[in-house]
C-alpha cells in the first residue's frame, strides 16, 4: 500500500481540526476594558460604627464583629458581639471575653464578664462589660494595641484593637 505525503497531511489536518472543534473554552470571557474589575469586598458595605454607636472590631474574615464602647467618666468598657453585617446580636455561651493590651511595653489582660441583654437566650450573652480605669485609659492610649479573644460556635476568634478605632464619649 502506497501512502502519499498529501494523504498523511490531510489526515493530520483533519485530526487536528476534529480535536480543536471538540474542545470548549473553559476560560471566562475577557472583562470589558471599559469597566473596572469588581472588588472582592464590593458586595457589601462596611459599617463605620455598631448599633450602639461604638467602634467595630473584625472577627475572622468578617464572619463576626465586636462592637466596643467605653465611657471616660465611669470607665465602663462594653463589648457587644455582632453578626457579619454588624447589626444583629450574636449570643454565646462564654462567661467572659478576654482583652489583652500592651500598656507601656507590658502585656495586661482584662476579663470582661458576661452581662446578658434582655433579648439573649438563657445561659448566653452577646454583651460583656467591665468598669476598669486601666482598661478604659489603655484603649485610649496613644500607642494602644491589643486583641480581643472570644469563642463563637465552638471556634476561637481574635480581633485587633488599635488606637484610633474608637471615639471618646
Amino acid at each position: 500500500m502506497k501512502v502519499s505525503l498529501n494523504t498523511v497531511g490531510a489526515w493530520v489536518i483533519a485530526g487536528t481540526a476534529l480535536l480543536w472543534s471538540g474542545c470548549g473554552s473553559t476560560h471566562a470571557p475577557p472583562a470589558d476594558p471599559g469597566k473596572p474589575a469588581p472588588e472582592e469586598h464590593a458586595e457589601h458595605a462596611h459599617p463605620e460604627e455598631g448599633p450602639h454607636g461604638g467602634d467595630l472590631i473584625e472577627l475572622g474574615k468578617e464572619e463576626y464583629h465586636a462592637e466596643m464602647t467605653h465611657d471616660d467618666e465611669t470607665h465602663i468598657v462594653t463589648i457587644y458581639l455582632l453578626d457579619s453585617a454588624a447589626k444583629a446580636s450574636v449570643p454565646v455561651e462564654a462567661k467572659e471575653l478576654v482583652v489583652n493590651l500592651t500598656l507601656e511595653g507590658k502585656g495586661v489582660q482584662f476579663k470582661l464578664p458576661a452581662l446578658p441583654q434582655e433579648s439573649d437566650p438563657e445561659g448566653k450573652s452577646s454583651r460583656f462589660q467591665l468598669a476598669d480605669e486601666a482598661l478604659c485609659e489603655g484603649i485610649c492610649g496613644e500607642k494602644a494595641t491589643g486583641r480581643l479573644n472570644v469563642v463563637i460556635a465552638d471556634r476561637s476568634y481574635a480581633g485587633t484593637i488599635e488606637h484610633g478605632e474608637h471615639k471618646h464619649r
